[in-house]
């Protein structure tokens, strides 16, 4: 059926001849009312739904995740998790060996001694663009400058990092912060908790 014929019928003739019938009272008007805004609202959310996220990001369990951290070798360096949200600047997040991603901080990259791994055109062919690599983990070397910077279009002062080098971990490590994490690419979804 039609949305415009279903709005039509919904909103406009089937209150209207309830209205103009005679045989009902105020109640049964209210009754029929309540039932026709509840279905609208339902219908509406309904059509909403489908447009909140991607869907889980998969991986393992809490336990199996908690396992591959405290395996994880120590050293000078950080696990970056590439977070790309279109029309940002932060490139992810970063976390200590062996710590847990509650920890993690969303950070902008300083690439004024290495560029960072997606640093390629937006507009660039499918796999070859800026954020090609959107979930990836990376072994991340440098440090914090100690300035925080402003993302404008995610509206936050984010830490500035300055990067030294990377190695790629893993290209689909799944979740970042829980196991039902969801992942949209028009806006922050994924933060801390």
């Amino acid at each position: 059926m039609d949305s415009k014929f279903f709005k039509y019928l919904l909103f406009y003739h089937l209150p209207l001849s309830i209205i103009a019938s005679s045989m009902l009272s105020a109640n049964d008007f209210m009754r029929y009312f309540k039932f026709f805004f509840l279905l609208m609202l339902s219908f509406m959310l309904c059509q909403c739904a489908g447009t909140i996220s991607t869907g889980s990001m998969g991986g393992p369990t809490m336990d199996e995740r908690a396992a591959e951290i405290d395996r994880e070798p120590k050293g000078d360096f950080y696990y970056g998790r590439r977070y790309f949200v279109e029309k940002t600047r932060f490139w992810g997040y970063l976390r200590k060996p062996r710590q847990s991603s509650r920890h993690a901080k969303l950070v902008v990259f300083r690439e004024s001694s290495k560029l960072n791994p997606d640093r390629l055109p937006e507009d660039g062919p499918e796999g070859q663009r800026y954020g090609f690599d959107h979930n990836y983990e990376y072994r991340i070397w440098g440090r914090y400058t100690g300035r925080n910077v402003y993302d404008v279009n995610s509206n936050q002062f984010l830490p500035e990092f300055l990067l030294v080098n990377y190695d790629l971990v893993n290209r689909n490590p799944g979740w970042l912060f829980r196991p039902n994490d969801s992942y949209d690419p028009t806006r922050i979804t994924l933060v801390p908790r």
